[in-house]
């Protein structure tokens, strides 16, 4: 079987960002992201003000956002952004002090520098998962409100 034709349509695939001032942790994480067909890298940023200017323009379904940056931490960055169209969030950074703070902000992981490729994967698919539950949800509020407007439609005069 041709290994193309095994990936999903583009419209399904996840659309990704990675944001962290160092161009050789933005790398690994690319090159771990590029192994799953799943993904699809839609911009990296190399500080906050970049990060959150990337997530309004390209609304990315998932983020791997550094916590500390120039230009505003990896929090800061995701306070400037309307949370009905914030990326699910995974943050990767070397400092282990900012965990449970992530974790208040809903971030489905916390990947702490240096972590390996079992790790990282366990990440991605934590991830992976919150995006589906996510477009899920999405899907449930269109359908009712469709169903809501199709009745407001059929009742009597």
């Amino acid at each position: 079987m041709n290994p193309s034709a095994a990936l999903p349509p583009t419209a399904h695939r996840i659309r990704a960002i990675i944001v962290d001032d160092e161009p050789t942790a933005r790398r690994g994480v690319r090159l771990l992201l590029e192994r799953d067909g799943g993904i699809e890298i839609v911009g990296e940023a190399a500080s906050g003000t970049e990060a959150a200017e990337l997530m309004r323009r390209a609304r990315p379904d998932l983020a791997f956002l550094d916590v500390q940056m120039p230009g505003g931490d990896g929090f800061a960055t995701l306070a400037e952004i309307d949370p009905a169209v914030a990326p699910v969030v995974v943050f990767v950074t070397a400092y282990d002090e900012h965990a449970l703070r992530a974790f208040e902000v809903n971030a489905v992981d916390y990947l702490l520098k240096p972590f390996d490729d079992a790790r990282f994967a366990a990440a991605l698919q934590r991830a992976k998962e919150a995006v589906r539950l996510r477009r899920a949800d999405g899907v449930n509020a269109r359908l009712t409100q469709l169903l809501e407007y199709l009745q407001q439609g059929a009742a009597p005069p």
